[in-house]
């Protein structure tokens, strides 16, 4: 058995934050079932928007191999009352709904939170969205960027003398989903603590725990990871600023270059480390300097400490300075590209990259499931799937014939099957 194995997650939702909180779901053993559009009359568009991300093979965007494993896909014209009743015979049966839609889009269509709960008391409703479901700007779009611009992140990334630069991923929306993951499993102790998962009775047969709603803004997601920055605004009056690639307040932490060219981070901050590093480096000077024993001694000659640490990387090759840092103690290393990741001991020891094979045969390669549980882990059981590949599947477990699969086709409600 999986950790989650038996929980029901009904997704609706497109892009990153939803599906990526949805995919941890089921990369635990939980049945998750992928609410998509199917293709339009001419058969163009339909599905996750995902799916035509980034690098493509056969058409097919390689991000969602990842994005979607371990997910059923059904095909359905939200917009169409037929579809909407069938994703409300889903929810009846979750766990847990995850949706990352504009707040009051759902409740347009019969599927709110509150509409739900109606019918299932004991749901957890995931919603993620740019800034909540209240407060005046709850019905502006908002996408992980500006997330991660208006909860402080952006501020604080990149150099100085320079305007704020992003993370090369959708970082953002990733925070958010992990934070609608954390909220999730919460509401389902809770749930489970008054009384468990929803029987389908009611009145005093009914033995439902209590569900909820779990509302996550991503700015407030990301406004969640920033440390120690609201306390010292309102008792120092410090605003944070870009600090290029040093830890800021923490010396010395820091990106190296050495001489062939490679970048190589130093974390010498503790008080017992950096006397060790000081010392490697050659610079017994600084390593029995009283006024650099603490961090906040330090923190005043960043500049001087952060020029001999460079000084010295000036004179070797990332191999040479990584072998001795490393026989120091001090931590230390290279800044990873993926190519390295192939080939690293580590990554490969611990299994980290995992070899499946795509619908048309090919081989790939995938990031394995973390975290790493010893008596449950997660799995990889399948890629991402074809758009409405479940969709017949899916509608027969709610005892849909093959008839009424099919005239709920011929009217655009859902999509045809394995289309």
């Amino acid at each position: 058995m999986s950790a989650l194995t038996g929980l029901k997650v009904l997704e609706l939702g497109t892009l990153i934050a939803g599906p990526f909180a949805a995919r941890i779901f089921g990369e635990f053993g939980a049945d998750v079932i992928k609410v998509e559009t199917p293709h339009g009359p001419d058969g163009t568009g339909g599905g996750d928007p995902i799916r035509s991300w980034r690098h493509l093979h056969e058409g097919n965007s390689l991000w969602w191999t990842v994005q979607a494993r371990n997910k059923q896909s059904i095909a359905l014209n939200l917009k169409d009352p037929r579809a909407q009743e069938i994703a409300r015979k889903l929810a009846l049966d979750a766990d847990v709904v995850v949706e990352n839609y504009r707040p009051g889009v759902l409740e347009k269509w019969g599927l709110g939170y509150e509409q739900l709960r109606a019918i299932n008391p004991a749901l957890i409703m995931v919603r993620l969205s740019g800034y909540g479901q209240t407060g005046p700007m709850k019905d502006q779009p908002g996408f992980g960027a500006i997330g991660e611009s208006m909860g402080g992140l952006r501020y604080v990334s990149g150099h100085p003398d320079r305007p704020p630069l992003r993370v090369g991923i959708s970082i953002g929306d990733s925070i958010a989903a992990l934070h609608g993951v954390i909220g999730a499993m919460m509401a389902l102790r809770h749930r489970d603590a008054t009384g468990g998962r929803w029987n389908g009775e009611s009145g005093e047969a009914c033995r439902a725990g209590q569900g909820q709603m779990v509302d996550v803004a991503l700015y407030e997601a990301v406004f969640n990871m920033m440390e120690s920055l609201v306390p010292e605004y309102d008792v120092a009056g410090v605003v944070r600023e870009r600090t290029g690639g040093a830890l800021p307040g923490i010396v010395p932490s820091n990106t190296y270059t050495t001489n062939d060219g490679q970048n190589i981070v130093i974390a010498g901050n503790g008080d017992a480390i950096f006397h060790r590093l000081m010392r490697a480096i050659g610079r017994d000077d600084l390593a029995e300097d009283p006024d650099l024993v603490r961090n906040d001694g330090r923190a005043r000659r960043v500049a001087e400490i952060d020029g001999a640490i460079q000084q010295w990387c000036d004179g070797r090759g990332i191999e040479a300075a990584l072998d001795a840092l490393k026989r120091a103690d001090v931590p230390v290393g290279k800044i990873y590209s993926v190519a390295d990741m192939f080939s690293d001991p580590q990554f490969l020891a611990r299994r980290m990259i995992e070899q499946h094979r795509l619908a048309d045969g090919s081989p790939v390669k995938l990031p394995a499931v973390v975290p790493k549980l010893s008596e449950t882990p997660g799995q990889t059981r399948w890629v991402g799937p074809k758009l409405g590949e479940h969709t017949e599947e899916v509608l027969k477990s709610l005892g849909y014939d093959s008839s009424a699969i099919d005239e709920l086709a011929k009217t655009g409600a859902i999509g045809k099957p394995y289309n």
